[in-house]
């Protein structure tokens, strides 16, 4: 049976919004995307132009602190997620939604593909009334467009708290290219993008 992996170190809380970067001036921004599996949800934001930094976590829950053991096995009301650090001169937030979209299966409420439950549901933490706003329109459009027999699942929610996953986690799609590989295939994942998306989206935003 595909499962999702396990680490044993303690994750981290990482401090919320944005921040500045005194090198360069830029103003940086933070969004935070529950889609699954984290694993398959870093390497397309990472390829994306203006992402400064791609981390993967646990996002939402009310409990004091995360892991993998506690959230894999539902003990928390966290999601696996990823949080996208980026300069919106350069990436807006709406591509980062475009993104997400391409990488899930927006209708589904009740885990993504082989990893089922709360933890696997996808969710767009939003930080501020422009990120919830155009997170609603980007959820009408895809509605809108009747690409799915069924309405968008995916629910927004106030930004809270992101825990860091364990290091293992981490680029797993990069320490462990051949077992991402075979997960996301595996999993449905893979061919689920495929079919849902024109070549050249597949390409443009998979790995």
């Amino acid at each position: 049976m595909l499962s999702a992996c396990s680490a044993p170190s303690d994750p981290i809380q990482t401090p919320d919004p944005s921040l500045n970067t005194e090198a360069t001036g830029a103003t940086l921004k933070k969004a935070t995307f529950a889609g699954g599996c984290f694993w398959c949800m870093e390497p397309s934001f990472e390829a994306l132009a203006g992402t400064v930094d791609v981390v993967v976590g646990y996002a939402g829950g009310s409990e004091a602190d995360a892991s993998y053991r506690k959230v894999s096995t539902g003990q928390t009301d966290h999601r696996e997620a990823v949080e996208i650090t980026y300069d919106p001169k350069v990436v807006s937030y709406e591509t980062l939604l475009d993104t997400f979209w391409r990488q899930i299966n927006p209708t589904d409420a009740g885990g993504q593909f082989a990893d089922r439950g709360h933890q696997y549901t996808t969710a767009i933490y939003y930080r501020n009334d422009e990120e919830k706003n155009a997170a609603e329109a980007s959820i009408a459009a895809l509605n809108a467009s009747k690409k799915f027999d069924k309405p968008v699942a995916t629910v927004l929610v106030p930004y809270s708290t992101f825990f860091l996953a364990e290091d293992y986690h981490q680029d797993f799609y990069k320490k462990s290219s051949e077992h991402y590989e075979a997960y996301k295939k595996g999993s449905g994942r893979a061919d689920f993008i495929s079919e849902n998306w024109a070549k050249e989206e597949a390409l443009k935003y998979s790995r």
